[in-house]
């Protein structure tokens, strides 16, 4: 998206250098089960200021006095946790980059989310094309000013707070074997916190301790990397281990709620030139007649799972829970990033972190590549030059 740049790249790509890439990022840490893409994605200061701008007017909603009262039914009563925090700590916004009637490029927001993302990997993966490739210093995987020390600076704020790091865990059900491994070690690294399975945790009265050379230690805040859909058919996990949902003397980073709080069900409060137009299929009072320029989502699925992009009259009339879902204008991608075998789609995750008792800072970004029907991994499995990657934006 940047010429210069780009063409740059382009010249100096062979596959042995792209080799090279992937083993130097995977030195020292489990293999990637993920794709990551042959390039990072160089974006201009217009597009860099539109998905600054895009952001903050989320922010704007997200900090309205009345934000919990709009959003307090997007969080299902079996999964609602206790001791809920005045904010997250993590926000992420996806948008799609796409071209407005004036012909230039634009963001259009896809999803968001207020849950941690790849918060030490896209770090580690610009430093790897960086000493990989030959990336000038005239752009930068960092936002809003930050460096290297002051991200880590942060990042330890926000998730360790004030406690010791072997106070703090990262957790998931399965930590080690999760598909976004690679993040939690190169986590581990940066800030010296634990990795624990749920099943590591015990709980004990009201407390949580993992085990450690024979030694109970307590567990006083928690990095939550664990997605409550993906146990909801499985609660019987939580016996071996504790459930989140009981009263607990522990600090969430971030509490569970607002990831429902903070997802697809808050698009249709949203009313900007960067959001789709989204109601609730519930709230819909007739059906618009163009269908085939809408997408149907429920609200509750990841990755695209259960999106209906064809959409008729009779796949709307047969949801059954039509509070669930959303109907959403169709985003059409440009194809923005030149491959050498032509134009691929791209999609930008900005990322903030909400130090307790702070406000919203724009640190870091995410980048992916798609040439398939969606940005998801399965649309793209027969495809190069797509993938997980980082966006490089202009100073």
């Amino acid at each position: 998206m940047i010429p210069a740049q780009r063409q740059k790249y382009n010249q100096q790509f062979t596959e042995e250098k792209y080799q090279n890439f992937l083993s130097q990022l995977q030195s020292g840490y489990p293999k990637i089960p993920f794709r990551v893409a042959e390039t990072p994605v160089f974006i201009p200061k217009a597009l860099k200021e539109k998905l600054i701008a895009a952001g903050e007017e989320i922010i704007n909603l997200i900090k309205q006095p009345n934000f919990k009262m709009l959003t307090q039914k997007a969080i299902p009563s079996d999964w609602n946790v206790p001791n809920e925090n005045e904010q997250p700590h993590f926000l992420t916004f996806d948008f799609g980059i796409c071209k407005n009637q004036a012909g230039e490029l634009t963001p259009m927001l896809i999803e968001m989310q207020g849950f941690p993302s790849l918060y030490g990997f896209q770090h580690h993966l610009a430093k790897t094309f960086q000493t990989s490739f030959e990336i000038d210093g005239s752009v930068a995987h960092f936002l809003n000013g930050f460096n290297e020390e002051e991200y880590i600076k942060l990042l330890k704020e926000v998730i360790i707070g004030s406690h010791q790091p072997e106070e703090v865990a990262l957790m998931d059900i399965d930590a080690p074997n999760q598909k976004t491994a690679i993040d939690f070690f190169v986590t581990k690294k940066m800030l010296g916190i634990k990795i624990l399975a749920l099943e590591d945790i015990k709980k004990v009265d009201k407390q949580l301790f993992y085990e450690e050379n024979g030694k109970k230690i307590q567990l006083k805040r928690i990095y939550n990397r664990l997605i409550f859909d993906e146990v909801a058919n499985n609660t019987g996990i939580f016996k071996n281990s504790f459930d989140p949902r009981d009263q607990l003397d522990v600090e969430w980073v971030t509490h569970p709620n607002w990831f429902y709080r903070i997802s697809k069900y808050t698009m249709p409060f949203l009313k900007s030139e960067f959001v789709p137009e989204t109601r609730f299929l519930n709230e819909l009072n007739t059906i618009p007649k163009d269908l085939e320029n809408y997408v149907l989502k429920p609200l509750f699925s990841f990755a695209g799972m259960g999106v209906i992009i064809d959409v008729n009259e009779t796949d709307i009339t047969n949801i059954k829970d039509p509070e669930n879902w959303i109907l959403q204008r169709k985003v059409n991608y440009e194809p923005a990033v030149q491959a050498p075998d032509g134009g691929v789609k791209a999609e930008v995750r900005m990322m903030y972190l909400w130090p307790d008792g702070g406000e919203p800072q724009l640190c870091i970004n995410l980048a992916r590549l798609s040439k398939g029907k969606m940005i998801g991994v399965r649309y793209n499995a027969d495809f190069d030059w797509v993938g997980g990657t980082v966006g490089f934006m202009e100073e």
